[in-house]
């Protein structure tokens, strides 16, 4: 059962990487981009159907695979998002026997003296485990007879190393690509990821995980965690005082209660910026499965946290480059902005600094305080003009993702298209900027401090002056200076790129007529050569670099 399983995941996504290297990298470098374009959105659509048919089969890690690609509004075409957005709630429970047999051994109890009362059916089915609601005795728990009661899948921890190894090898498939190899260390993520799931079924750990949370959140009314009812959980078994929720996907119940689903999308987004920057721990799971809310009367409301088998956690290393970034976003200084980057060793050794900072700060003035349907309406003229006029920087993309960065930016990317779900007039950057600010005085600290700190950083470029001036003029007494002239450096190398190119499109065109003529002529194996070298040649065109 177990190798079937791992030959039909390869086998899945070796199909679909064939496609997506025939259509949007092998032809459009050939010339046929008009080949590929028209028909972009069905293929798509196609191999979202195709996803959404493997997970629901299968279940296990493919079903987190499909929760983060279906939350990405703001990125993933419609086409992948909309037949994707259901997938939670797709997922197969298993039998209520299977389920009894799990606890029944964790326990060493029957499910009877365990439980007054159990419901059989699921209240809900995830990927690693599915929960029911349940009552205890008031004798075993006076203040918590109602509860949900989260059981792990039979074999669920046999089923996800399966899947982590064929995923190992499907990274590795993508990690031979060089301009994702360069800039991802595709093993190395893979390996985080690995780590992060394996860690999510133990749900002993979850319920540390959600007393910390429930810690860093004591003081917030608006905020719930629910109880962990320590006495009936285990490794395989969770139990939590059960809260009457909404799902924060169900915008019609969310609206039928009188609630503002923009005033939701912006408790979600400041949560998760106390979780990062000031808590330096935060839920990584967050799609619409796992948070809900709980309505209050008079418009007041909570917002609720569940599972918290997957949590990330920020080394003050990483922590300290990011409020760079933030604090560079919301006061637009794309300098900041660019140290920021090589604080966090975001930017490839070759970078050209000085064209990123000019691309930032255009981007922050064409781009800066406009909505979600704000940017997407954009006229194509706009992008087209910002495209040319900082083409080096979009066609070379000069940034790598250091590690560590796997949960933080699913989870952002997650949360992203969760608000933008619940307020698609969502603007992030007023959800920034004063969060920004009060990083910005922080940093600052009292009006001592920050004198001291800007004097301490003009003495620091005054004391080296005569160094470098020093260092320039030996430079220039033997004849070491030289002048770059990158611009030209970099349109000589891709004119040199593009001959290549043409010249393996000349190549690979007239070997495919010379296999399709064949072919008509019925003559299959000069037909077959002649492919093999068409496809040869699109290859090496592929693979032409300056």
């Amino acid at each position: 059962m177990y190798r079937t399983r791992y030959r039909r995941i390869l086998w899945f996504f070796a199909r679909i990487l064939a496609n997506i290297i025939l259509w949007d990298i092998l032809l459009p470098s050939l010339g046929l981009r008009r080949l590929s374009e028209p028909g972009r959105n069905q293929r798509y659509r196609r191999i979202a159907i195709a996803f959404r048919g493997l997970a629901v089969q299968m279940g296990g890690v493919m079903i987190k695979v499909g929760q983060f690609l279906s939350a990405r509004l703001d990125v993933l075409p419609r086409e992948i998002t909309d037949e994707l957005a259901g997938l939670q709630d797709e997922v197969r429970p298993e039998g209520y026997e299977d389920i009894r047999r799990v606890i029944e051994i964790e326990f060493g109890q029957s499910l009877d003296t365990l439980f007054e009362h159990f419901d059989p059916q699921p209240l809900a089915s995830a990927s690693i485990g599915q929960v029911h609601r349940a009552r205890l005795s008031r004798e075993q728990c006076p203040d918590c007879p109602d509860v949900v009661v989260k059981v792990q899948r039979p074999d669920i921890e046999n089923i996800v190393e399966v899947d982590l190894s064929a995923l190992k090898v499907v990274s590795g498939w993508i990690n031979r690509y060089r301009p994702i190899r360069k800039r991802v260390d595709v093993p190395r993520l893979m390996e985080e990821f690995s780590a992060s799931l394996r860690e999510e079924i133990d749900y002993l750990l979850e319920g540390k995980h959600a007393e910390t949370f429930a810690e860093n959140f004591k003081g917030r009314a608006d905020v719930k965690v629910p109880q962990v009812i320590w006495n009936h959980t285990t490794r395989r078994v969770l139990t939590l005082e059960d809260v009457q929720a909404v799902k924060i996907s169900d915008y019609a119940a969310l609206e039928a209660a009188g609630l503002n689903r923009a005033e939701i999308a912006s408790r979600l987004f400041d949560t998760y910026l106390k979780q990062i920057f000031e808590d330096r721990f935060f839920h990584a799971d967050p799609h619409p499965g796992n948070l809900f809310v709980v309505p209050q009367g008079e418009g007041a409301w909570q917002l609720v946290f569940v599972d918290f088998g997957m949590v990330g956690r920020l080394p003050e290393s990483t922590l300290s480059g990011l409020r760079e970034v933030f604090i560079a976003i919301g006061t637009q200084d794309a300098a900041r902005l660019v140290r920021a980057y090589q604080q966090m060793h975001i930017l490839l050794p070759n970078a050209d600094v000085d064209l990123i900072q000019k691309a930032s700060a255009e981007a922050f003035s064409r781009f800066w305080g406009r909505t979600t349907p704000e940017l997407a309406s954009m006229g194509r003229e706009e992008i087209v003009a910002f495209a040319e006029e900082f083409s080096e920087v979009l066609f070379d993309l000069p940034f790598q993702v250091p590690e560590n960065f796997i949960l933080l930016g699913r989870c952002v990317g997650i949360l992203m298209g969760i608000c933008s779900g619940l307020n698609p007039e969502f603007n992030i950057w007023s959800a920034i900027a004063p969060y920004s600010q009060k990083l910005v005085e922080q940093d600052r600290g009292g009006p001592l401090e920050f004198l001291v700190k800007e004097l301490g950083d003009t003495l620091r470029v005054v004391s080296g002056l005569p160094r470098r001036s020093e260092s320039l003029l030996t430079r220039l007494e033997q004849g070491k200076v030289a002048v770059q002239i990158p611009d030209v450096a970099r349109s000589m190398a891709r004119v040199e790129l593009a001959v290549k190119k043409i010249g393996a499109a000349v190549v690979f065109a007239a070997l495919f007529l010379g296999a399709v003529q064949f072919y008509l002529a019925g003559e299959w194996i000069p037909a077959a050569v002649a492919g093999g070298a068409a496809i040869l040649a699109g290859l090496v065109g592929l693979s032409s670099r300056s």
